[in-house]
């Protein structure tokens, strides 16, 4: 899979953000699309397992081809039915539930086939044969195009490729939380040729009242001006500067942030500059 330079997260399009209409979502896949942005993300569980019956739905009104764009769904979260009693949340990647969602899936969306298709999170019984199996089945079938992992650690993902490869790793990353560049999260993907996906790339910086975004936000300051770009942009092209190749996954519901957000694949930072913004979420010195 080729994904655009970023990719337009879905899961707060629906019941769980915005509530948007068929035709109102329609729109924003042709805004998107035009933009520059032709990777759809999305999993099972979004809006209560809602919102990608209704993407579909409104895919269906968009004037765009299938062949244009790439859908990307997960699977494994399993949240108990409202009401169920002695019931938890927990993970389910048996063979037949992996097939059941992937299937599921291509109903709801209305297409004969997800471009990639990524268990969403680990889980303790994850029994990477049984998995891997299954999800190379889905594909020898043309189901799925390409499969991989989201939010897995150097050892899961090890653990997993003892019986396939992953295409894509999908894990939480930005200049708040940089964890995956010192843990070996990034250097596993790099050595075993991994494709990075980052979600909440923008992290906490608009969202939380820290010494850490007080820090960012002051050399921010003069990155804004020097580079001309909005904060979020040098937010993605701090993380797009990284040599593992690291896509955005940006959840924005406003269609009309696709254009500047795109903006970001044509900001080169200096090595100077990336520094300044590191130390500064780190709040020292890089050792």
């Amino acid at each position: 899979m080729k994904s655009s330079p970023i990719i337009a997260g879905t899961m707060k399009w629906g019941v769980w953000g915005a509530k948007m209409t068929a035709a109102e979502m329609a729109g924003h896949i042709e805004v998107a699309i035009a933009a520059g942005v032709h990777t759809f993300d999305h999993a099972d569980i979004y809006g209560g397992y809602t919102t990608e019956a209704a993407f579909g739905e409104a895919f269906a009104l968009a004037d765009v081809r299938r062949e244009e764009v790439e859908f990307i769904s997960k699977c494994g979260i399993c949240y108990p039915p409202e009401g169920t009693l002695n019931a938890v949340k927990r993970y389910d990647y048996s063979a037949l539930h992996i097939r059941r969602s992937a299937e599921n899936s291509l109903r709801n969306l209305q297409t004969p086939y997800l471009d990639l298709f990524l268990l969403h999170r680990p889980s303790p019984l994850l029994d990477p044969r049984e998995a891997v199996d299954e999800l190379e089945r889905l594909q020898s079938e043309g189901k799925i195009r390409s499969w991989g992992v989201s939010n897995f650690t150097p050892s899961q993902l090890a653990l997993v490729s003892t019986c396939g490869q992953p295409a894509w790793n999908q894990i939480e990353c930005s200049l708040t939380r940089t964890e995956p560049m010192t843990d070996g999260t990034l250097d596993h993907h790099q050595v075993h040729e991994i494709g990075t996906m980052a979600w909440s790339p923008m992290g906490t910086l608009f969202t939380s009242d820290t010494p850490q975004a007080d820090r960012i936000q002051k050399t921010m300051h003069r990155l804004v001006e020097q580079y001309n770009a909005p904060v979020e942009v040098i937010l993605l092209a701090w993380l797009m500067r990284h040599p593992a190749g690291i896509v955005p996954v940006v959840g924005t519901t406003r269609s009309e942030r696709y254009t500047t957000l795109i903006s970001a694949k044509e900001i080169s930072l200096s090595d100077e500059d990336w520094f300044a913004l590191t130390e500064a979420s780190w709040g020292h010195k890089v050792p």
